[in-house]
């Protein structure tokens, strides 16, 4: 059973104290308290010292969450910030949370008991965007399928049927498959089901993360990127699996994306290199 002493939660962040101030919150109210949080800092100016990020830090701290706060510049774009920070996680899973994702209380105390009963590569949160809770999108639900017995690894690609997974986590898709496939879920229950990617809130096993390469590639893709995550999720997908968690239990706090330029997908560079510019 993996216990939150087993966990770093790594928090990239660039510019937005309003909303990471919301997403430390999420943090120190967890049912669960000895996790680890460690941020890089890309923001203009040092993000713990708006006011309300810090007093944050000051409660994850006596809440018994550390934090560690880096400042890591220039911007190399977010491959290379999120190999920045698993470098410096140290504890056997790590969870990656976007900077504008909120989690419901409960939400690392469940991630931590299906990732010890799933024991897969990664397991994670779609995110709820609830401006869009009123619109239902069957066409867009239908690719969901659940795991139900264990999750086995998988090779998704452009071209394989499981790429039309990704409509699941449209919108507010996962609130409507939640609603349609569990109703009302008790304290504590989850449901496997499977993904082409996760974006937003990704729990890892560290070490089968490092052994399909991390983020390591982002060397080889132009500092203005997009689909980091989707490039290492596929390539530890393929070797030991990889699983999506119903109900999810992070919502997005659906401000405008900072990676505005989407030119360069990574999925293309590490996949297809011989197609790449």
């Amino acid at each position: 059973m993996f216990a939150p002493s087993d966990l770093d939660v790594l928090v990239p962040t660039k510019d937005r104290p309003g909303a990471l101030g919301v997403t430390l919150a999420g943090l120190a109210a967890q049912t669960v308290a000895g996790f680890r949080v460690v941020l890089s800092d890309q923001s203009d100016a040092p993000v713990a010292d708006d006011p309300l990020v810090a007093a944050q830090l000051r409660i994850l701290c006596h809440r018994d969450r550390p934090v560690t706060v880096h400042r890591h510049l220039p911007p190399r774009g977010m491959a290379e910030q999120r190999a920045f920070l698993l470098d410096r996680a140290e504890r056997r899973l790590v969870l990656y949370i976007d900077d504008d994702v909120w989690l419901e209380p409960e939400a690392i105390e469940v991630l931590l008991s299906a990732m010890s009963d799933l024991r897969c590569g990664f397991i994670g949160y779609a995110l709820h965007g609830l401006s869009y809770r009123d619109d239902v999108r069957p066409a867009e639900l239908a690719p969901y399928e659940e795991w139900t017995d264990g999750v086995r690894p998988e090779r998704v690609r452009r071209e394989s049927p499981a790429w039309r997974r990704h409509t699941l986590h449209n919108a507010s898709n996962p609130l409507h498959l939640a609603r349609e496939h569990l109703g009302t879920p008790g304290p504590g229950e989850w449901r496997a089901y499977k993904v082409a990617w996760i974006g937003g809130c990704v729990l890892y096993d560290r070490e089968r993360l490092l052994e399909c390469g991390g983020f390591d590639f982002w060397r080889s893709v132009p500092p203005r990127h997009a689909g980091e995550d989707v490039a290492a999720q596929l390539r530890v997908m393929e070797r030991y699996g990889g699983a999506g968690l119903l109900p999810s239990r992070a919502y997005h706090l659906e401000l405008p994306t900072t990676v505005t330029d989407r030119s360069a997908e990574c999925y293309d560079y590490v996949f297809e290199p011989a197609w790449a510019p």
